[in-house]
């Protein structure tokens, strides 16, 4: 079975990226998160842009 990603905004914290990414992937919100978080701190506003335009570009749930 294919999973596509998808905001889910019922879980959402701030725009639905990172709920939407573990449904996809089954893992945990929190770690998502952290990761996302890990990843704004290590690249700065390249990972900062990717998810805002994710959160502008992808369907809702």
């Amino acid at each position: 079975m294919e999973r596509r990603f998808s905001l889910n905004k019922s879980d959402a914290k701030v725009m639905g990226v990172a709920a939407g990414l573990a449904d996809m992937t089954g893992v945990d919100p929190l770690i998502v998160r952290l990761a996302i978080i890990l990843a704004v701190m290590v690249t700065g506003p390249i990972a900062l842009v990717l998810y805002i335009a994710a959160g502008l570009l992808a369907p809702d749930a």
